[in-house]
């Protein structure tokens, strides 16, 4: 392995979140230990394919929505690996003159973002941590494309998980929705633990065990719903209000999963 490589965080024998959720969706972008941490986490939470798979077809759909609004720029910020449906094929099959910045702090996405994004001119990735809004709005490659003068859709899909401080979680959101104009939406999704708090647990120790998330301070447990209200805070909620993710503008013959299996919720709120 060259060491331009590791330097990039490419290391095949340790499990990387991103490739073992690339996994759970059916991808090909992942390696023996991403399967194997996989198979263990699919032990405990079967419907883990099918909740990769629902936020994936949320995201589409709110990308949709909001290029219905009029946005034609967005934000994905803890985007992952591009795998399937991804935000800018959903943006620029809506229109092509969509532009989308991948945000992630993971260098493993990153690295690999940039390279099958290359010939996607409307397309950049940025690497930064989300902790750092101020970073990621000021980064050069973010305002080559994004006109932050304009409304823009801001999404985290399911990124705020990964902040294990409820204060730093809430502090993100809010400089945020402060940074952007009136007219701009936010996109945010997220797991939580009603009716399923133990399991939530064990398979958060389990991730934390097998150093999925390597280094991460990752709670060691989910958010409630009510936890994740407050994250909506100063912004006009879209119909039909937060809800399960498959229950959020469900498209023709959707949902495919009753809602309440799917222990993920999910809302789209405009600044005014």
């Amino acid at each position: 392995m060259s060491k331009t490589r590791e330097s990039a965080g490419f290391h095949p024998g340790t499990p990387n979140e991103a490739r073992v959720i690339d996994y759970l969706l059916g991808g090909k972008d992942n390696f023996a230990a991403d399967r194997e941490a996989a198979e263990h986490a699919l032990a405990v939470a079967p419907e883990l394919p099918m909740m990769a798979r629902e936020s994936r077809k949320f995201l589409g759909r709110a990308i949709r929505f909001l290029v219905a609004q009029g946005v034609r720029q967005f934000i994905d910020i803890g985007c992952g690996l591009p795998t399937q449906e991804n935000a800018h094929e959903a943006a620029q099959e809506a229109d092509p003159d969509a532009r989308v910045v991948y945000v992630d702090f993971d260098p493993v996405v990153v690295t690999h973002a940039r390279a099958i994004l290359a010939n996607n001119a409307r397309v950049t990735v940025v690497q930064a941590d989300m902790r750092d809004p101020d970073v990621i709005l000021g980064h050069p490659h973010l305002t080559r494309l994004i006109d932050l003068g304009e409304p823009v859709g801001v999404l985290l899909i399911a990124a705020l998980a990964a902040i294990p401080e409820d204060e730093v979680a809430l502090d993100i959101v809010a400089r945020l929705r402060q940074a952007i104009v009136p007219g701009s939406w936010m996109v945010i999704s997220h797991p939580i633990s009603d009716g399923r708090a133990e399991m939530t647990k064990k398979l958060s120790t389990l991730f934390q065990d097998r150093e999925i998330v390597k280094g991460s301070r990752r709670r060691s447990d989910l958010r409630t719903y009510a936890e994740i209200e407050p994250y909506f805070d100063g912004l006009e909620l879209a119909g039909p209000g937060i809800v399960r993710t498959p229950a959020w503008r469900p498209g023709r013959g959707e949902p495919s999963v009753h809602p309440e299996s799917v222990w993920s919720v999910a809302g789209v709120g405009r600044k005014l």
